[in-house]
């Protein structure tokens, strides 16, 4: 390779000079998407790389744990693919494994991922960057607002009290497929919020669940209950783009994006 070649494949391109992140979702996940093209600072650009979901079905604990196991195996070609357009970061848009087995079974699943893009790659699962936002905003107590069956539930709340923080309450919402979480209508999440979650006992408010798109609403809640509300797609955003040494800030899409 001559000198000039070297010093042009030094150059970072110019699409997606302050990052090019890839992004890891399932074949049945249009919020993820969505979320990222509401939020594109300048130089960033987002690579979305598909994972199939044979199994969608979630209508009930058994079908839950069908679709993780699906999903297991299936990932890592995902993550194979969207190495070949040389990525500089990667962002799992995806969520209930990433809090399965609590901290150490995150922990796991990093590892595991790290498989395929190496050691050095930096990477933001969705549970850590949760956690991660939790612990900017300095709050002790916590509820959480799934699309789960009770079975991941379970797996939410073991990972936030794993993580130091008290729990008031999770509710899911039983969302029969994969699919049909992103079609919840916004009325039904704001009702949990408002009459299932919210009270003088909780400091923060959470959303899991990559497929739920809830950008559109709970800047609006923030307000109006004067605490921290957090979707997971902003949460894992965030984590991707501060990581990525990208400190824009963000308005109107929530306080985490606008403070830190």
């Amino acid at each position: 390779m001559t000198e000039a070649k070297k010093q042009l494949k030094a150059q970072a391109p110019w699409i997606g000079a302050r990052g090019r992140i890839g992004v890891i979702i399932p074949s049945t996940n249009i919020g993820v998407e969505y979320d990222c093209q509401r939020i594109i600072p300048a130089g960033v650009t987002w690579h979305f790389a598909r994972f199939f979901v044979e199994q969608p079905d979630l209508s009930s604990d058994d079908m839950f744990l069908a679709f993780i196991d699906a999903i297991r195996k299936t990932i890592p070609d995902a993550m194979r693919d969207i190495m070949t357009c040389e990525p500089d970061y990667i962002m799992m848009g995806m969520s209930a494994e990433t809090f399965w087995g609590g901290l150490e079974g995150n922990v796991e699943f990093e590892a595991r991922l790290r498989d395929s893009i190496g050691p050095s790659m930096g990477l933001t699962s969705g549970a850590a960057a949760l956690r991660a936002a939790l612990d900017s905003f300095g709050v002790k107590r916590v509820a959480a607002l799934t699309p789960y069956q009770p079975v991941g539930d379970i797996q939410v709340r073991r990972f936030l009290e794993e993580s130091g923080y008290e729990v008031t309450n999770v509710v899911g919402l039983k969302c029969d497929t994969a699919t049909s979480i992103a079609h919840t209508p916004p009325q039904e999440v704001i009702d949990v919020v408002l009459n299932q979650l919210e009270g003088d006992d909780v400091d923060a408010i959470v959303q899991a669940g990559t497929n739920l798109s809830t950008l559109d609403i709970f800047p609006t809640l923030e307000k109006k209950l004067g605490k921290p509300v957090i979707p997971i797609n902003v949460a894992t955003i965030w984590h991707a783009l501060r990581a990525r040494g990208v400190e824009d800030k963000v308005f109107g899409k929530g306080w985490l994006l606008e403070r830190f």
